[in-house]
Formats: structure tokens, C-alpha cells, sequence
């Protein structure tokens, strides 16, 4: 079973099903994470949403070269939680089904290419207050707890 996290489903909603992966990035006792200004302020993991016909992991580094410039090592899979949300830049209320994973950045080869996305590195104590979702909180506590 996976564990649903943040509110509640509304009734009278029609959600459209969003699988996404995500990942914390550990390096020298610090988190990255990336915070995006628009369309709402917030501290998230790096990672986002599945295209359709791409594969989770090849998924998982795109979005975080996108999101903080860096290249990762390998990624082992931590858990999975869902969630029931708005995504004011999609105008769309989404079921997220989201992947979480652990790596290393290895490498930084740029500046993120989202728009709106900056990367930002904390101590794992600052990420867990930091970041918006109780999900990615959820496992940053697992993690770093």
C-alpha cells in the first residue's frame, strides 16, 4: 500500500493520475535541493514528473540536471508516497505518485535550465523545515533522523 500524505481528496474533483520520481542528494553532509520562485515559492526535491513512454531513473536525471545543474551517481530507491494537489503552472488537480530516491551528486556541469529553479545546498535539519511536501519531509526525517 502506498502512503497518501498532504490533504485530502476533494470530492467534486476530477484528478488526472501524474507519476513523478524524485531524489535526495547527500554530498559532504549537505542536501541540494531546488527552489522553484514560480508560480508558488517553494523548496522542493529535485525531480518532477514521468513523460509518457520514459522510464523512472532516465526520468529522475533529466529532471535534476534541469532543476541544479548537477549529474548523479547511482539512485536506490528510498519509498513511495502519493498525493492529492493543485498544479497552478498545469492548471490541473493531480494524483502524484511519487518515487523516491537517494543518490550523490557527482557533478555539476551547469546551472539549472528550468526556468524559475535554483539550486540550493542545507544541512539535512534545514531541508527537512525547508521543503513544502510532506512526502519529500517524510523521507528526509527517514533519512536524516
Amino acid at each position: 500500500m502506498i502512503p497518501r500524505v498532504g490533504e485530502a481528496v476533494r470530492t467534486g474533483i476530477r484528478y488526472t493520475l501524474r507519476p513523478g520520481a524524485y531524489a535526495i542528494l547527500e554530498r559532504d553532509g549537505k542536501i541540494l535541493l531546488t527552489h522553484q520562485s514560480r508560480p508558488v515559492p517553494e523548496f522542493q526535491l529535485p525531480g518532477g514528473g514521468i513523460d509518457p513512454g520514459e522510464q523512472v531513473l532516465p526520468a529522475l536525471h533529466r529532471e535534476i540536471v534541469e532543476e541544479t545543474g548537477w549529474r548523479v551517481g547511482r539512485l536506490v530507491r528510498v519509498g513511495v508516497f502519493r498525493r492529492y494537489t493543485y498544479m497552478p503552472e498545469y492548471d490541473l488537480w493531480a494524483e502524484k505518485v511519487c518515487r523516491v530516491y537517494f543518490g550523490r551528486p557527482a557533478r555539476q556541469v551547469g546551472s539549472p535550465t528550468e526556468a524559475d529553479h535554483t539550486a540550493i545546498w542545507t544541512s539535512p535539519e534545514l531541508a527537512i523545515e525547508l521543503v513544502e511536501n510532506d512526502g519529500d519531509r517524510m523521507y528526509l526525517k527517514q533519512l536524516f533522523t
